[in-house]
């Protein structure tokens, strides 16, 4: 996958991830909703941490080709 085609994927997600949260004003989500929202959430750092590595090869003069998507529950355990 191309920097091009992941960055549109964060696009898609962050827009879907917005309208659930603007829908939980108010009236809240129902929990397939908040489940969904967890879901968006996750693919977005899977997606970031995806651009990451591919950003970081180029930089040390890799194919960013090899990089690939880390399961969520790895990235999910990262620290900030």
């Amino acid at each position: 996958m191309a920097d091009g085609d992941i960055l549109s994927r964060i696009d898609e997600l962050v827009s879907e991830e917005h309208e659930l949260r603007s829908r939980a004003i108010g009236t809240g989500l129902s929990s397939d909703d908040r489940a969904r929202l967890a879901g968006v959430e996750q693919q977005l750092d899977q997606c970031w941490d995806l651009l990451r590595q591919r950003r970081a090869r180029v930089e040390f003069d890799e194919d960013p080709d090899q990089a690939a998507a880390r399961p969520i529950s790895e990235v999910e355990s990262y620290r900030q």
